[in-house]
């Protein structure tokens, strides 16, 4: 195929160019095999297929989850630290020396925006580096013995930190590189193999990093890349008996179904879910940092992603002026295909998806939520709805409660400061994910965000995520944390030895 006509006139790079005229293929056991069928991506700003990958079913994970196991009791978990160190370092350097590629990738196959795409490889890059540098800090402790053995003789006692073992991980659509690297940095840097189910709709990024994982030295068997649907694959990899760990991101429904599948070996569970966080505005809010704050809170990334900040709780005070700056913020947003540097908002995943995102929007018409800007799909090719503010939102309306996945935001009208009042706000939802406060109060701030129900909450700021900052939900937002120390912790065991002497 030709590379500007299907991109809206964007030129790829010719390493792009050449990673789409390949054949792609599963990688199991350090191989590229073939699938059981094909399945086809399509560039969501246009509609067209840009690429025609193998899937795998049930024999395809078997094959995944045991060359897992050869690898992870053979080389890979009796490896030095300082030699594993060095891998994951060179695969960073790969990654580096890549970044057009996985941007590139993540553009076409997600929609999302070149200056989002961009800062998601240089932060994949960050996050390779952090966990290489952690392996040489996984540390156990020495601790007292037990009395019944101490009493008779001199003993000693110590914990181990140990890999969980083979992981599946489920990734979703929405940041495929990113939420790639988050689960497969920590896992094998604490020694753990792993077979990966990228989303069907979002695979590239991911198949150009299996070439990436041989380049870099990881031995057969410990990365394997299985593409697949959720119903076959991903049902087979967390019902699996021979895996001893799940970690997925995705929809709260879908995790319940991750946690009845991983029932049966009782294998340990991590899952980042939905949500629908809260932001609050209060009276004496720097405007000039709040509306293009709050606005991105929520149109970040289309709207496509969980932490984005949809629930807006707007003091009477500065409802007004809150409104008029997002709304005029909304439309100088320039949208159009990820490739545009001056694109801000891309398009959705797909035109069921956006089908999906207008029904929220017509609902809420219909429930008399009042429509301030935005709400259309865009009579052109591919999946673009407008940057969407609604106002007079009341707190049992679905747009207030339900997570939409898209550029839609709902404000609700307060005039409360009481921390109380405005903590319980905030909390009359199942999710609890992320937030944000936006005041010139310290100090009200401070014992605000300690009431609010959720792993990360903001000030002066939305979505703060970072490679050392543990994330992660209350509720039904998740199990767990990635990200820092506590996602290396995620594929840790402890083990206490106590010998006596």
């Amino acid at each position: 195929m030709t590379m500007t006509q299907p991109f809206d006139g964007h030129a790829l790079s010719p390493e792009t160019t050449a990673f789409l005229a390949r054949d792609m293929r599963l990688l199991i056991d350090g191989e590229r095999v073939e699938g059981c069928a094909f399945h086809e991506t399509r560039d969501p700003a246009t509609g067209l297929v840009i690429a025609r990958f193998h899937i795998g079913g049930k024999a395809q994970i078997d094959s995944a989850v045991a060359a897992a196991r050869r690898a992870f009791e053979g080389p890979w978990s009796r490896m030095a630290a300082a030699e594993r160190t060095a891998i994951l370092q060179r695969l960073a350097r790969i990654m580096e020396a890549n970044a057009t590629l996985l941007t590139e990738l993540d553009i076409i196959d997600n929609g999302m925006p070149r200056f989002i795409a961009g800062l998601t490889t240089a932060n994949c890059v960050e996050m390779v580096d952090y966990y290489a540098g952690a392996i040489l800090r996984i540390e156990g402790t020495t601790t007292t013995p037990p009395r019944h053995v101490s009493a008779e003789a001199d003993a000693l006692t110590y914990t181990l930190r140990e890999p969980v073992g083979v992981v599946g991980q489920i990734v979703p659509w929405n940041v495929p590189l990113s939420t790639a690297i988050l689960k497969l940095a920590p896992a094998l840097a604490a020694g753990c193999t792993v077979v990966i189910k990228p989303s069907e709709e979002t695979p590239l990024s991911l198949l150009a990093l299996a070439d990436m994982f041989s380049e870099a030295g990881f031995p057969a068997g410990v990365v394997n890349i299985v593409n697949g649907f959720g119903a076959d694959a991903g049902q087979t990899l967390a019902e699996h008996p021979d895996v001893d760990k799940i970690s997925f991101t995705g929809s709260t429904a879908t995790g319940r179904r991750i946690v009845t599948a991983a029932l049966g070996n009782l294998k340990k569970v991590s899952l980042e879910l939905g949500g629908k966080s809260p932001v609050i505005v209060m009276p004496d809010a720097d405007l000039a940092l709040a509306v293009p704050g709050v606005a991105m809170a929520t149109f970040f990334l289309q709207g496509q992603n969980c932490m984005a900040g949809t629930r807006i709780f707007a003091h009477e005070a500065i409802h007004d002026a809150l409104m008029e700056g997002l709304t005029q913020f909304a439309a100088g947003m320039t949208m159009g295909h990820g490739l545009n540097p001056a694109t801000m908002q891309g398009p959705l995943i797909s035109e069921a998806h956006c089908a999906k995102v207008m029904g929220h929007i017509e609902a809420a018409k219909a429930a008399g939520a009042r429509l301030v800007t935005g709400g259309e799909k865009l009579a052109r090719a591919g999946n673009f709805v407008q940057p969407t503010i609604f106002t007079d939102c009341a707190p049992d309306m679905a747009i207030m409660r339900e997570e939409i996945f898209g550029p839609v935001m709902a404000v609700q009208k307060v005039s409360t400061t009481d921390i109380d009042e405005l903590a319980r706000l905030a909390n009359d939802t199942p999710y609890g994910l992320s937030g944000s406060v936006w005041t010139r109060d310290m100090a009200f701030a401070h014992r605000l965000v300690k009431r609010v129900r959720s792993g990360q909450v903001s000030i002066n700021c939305h979505g703060a995520v970072g490679t050392n900052i543990p994330f992660g939900g209350y509720g039904q937002s998740g199990w767990g944390r990635e990200f820092g120390q506590e996602g290396l912790d995620a594929y840790l065991e402890t083990k206490a030895v106590t010998a006596r002497l």
